[in-house]
């Protein structure tokens, strides 16, 4: 696919391979960084207001890794996208299981229920300092899910990797899934929309 993006550099600051994928089909090239930050220490009570404090912090993590003088005195600006996604349940926030008996317990409560993912995205312009965030919600509703299911998710062992055991676009989920309001690109970790939205901003400042 041809770039978008013949006049910037891109960073995606993440290590996930959804969003590497979502990045990829926008027709983005980029290179990857990851931030290591200690995410259980950011605390917020509510779920957008935590999504959009973490991917700051990735960003910022990110940021203070590279040479941002560098970054500034370049022709061309270099963006990063740093992102971060949760899933809310009955109120309560889920992030990655923390054991096996977790994840049993957060899939088979979406049967024939219904949870919500909450996607940040923050988007610096490394030259101009300039960032943009925002937040997106999809509302995800689902039929029953049966114990044969979980089991062989569980065995996978995929769903530990991702906030609330949640992969609606596993195929062993997806013919559990009965309504998804909102964009899978966004329960996969970064809304396209948004995403696009935000880099034009950043770039606007250039």
């Amino acid at each position: 696919m041809e770039s978008n993006q013949p006049h910037f550099k891109l960073i995606l600051g993440s290590s996930s391979i959804a969003r590497r994928q979502i990045l990829t089909d926008m027709g983005y090239q980029f290179t990857l960084m990851s931030a290591d930050i200690d995410e259980k220490s950011i605390r917020k009570e509510k779920p957008e207001e935590l999504v959009l404090a973490l991917a700051v912090a990735k960003a910022d993590a990110i940021v203070s890794k590279l040479l941002t003088t560098e970054c500034a005195n370049e022709e061309q600006p270099t963006v990063l996208i740093a992102s971060d996604t949760v899933v809310v349940y009955e109120d309560a926030v889920r992030e990655k299981p923390s054991s096996v008996e977790e994840a049993r317990e957060y899939i088979r409560g979406y049967s024939k229920g219904h949870t919500a993912t909450v996607s940040s995205v923050a988007v610096t312009n490394l030259k101009t300092g300039v960032r943009k965030g925002g937040v997106d919600r999809v509302e995800i509703y689902f039929n029953e899910i049966p114990e044969e299911t979980i089991e062989k998710l569980i065995e996978e062992g995929m769903v530990l990797k991702v906030a609330g055991a949640l992969l609606i676009e596993h195929p062993l989920i997806l013919p559990c899934v009965k309504e998804v309001v909102g964009t899978t690109d966004s329960v996969m970790g970064l809304p396209k929309e948004l995403t696009e939205k935000l880099l034009k901003e950043v770039l606007a400042s250039t």
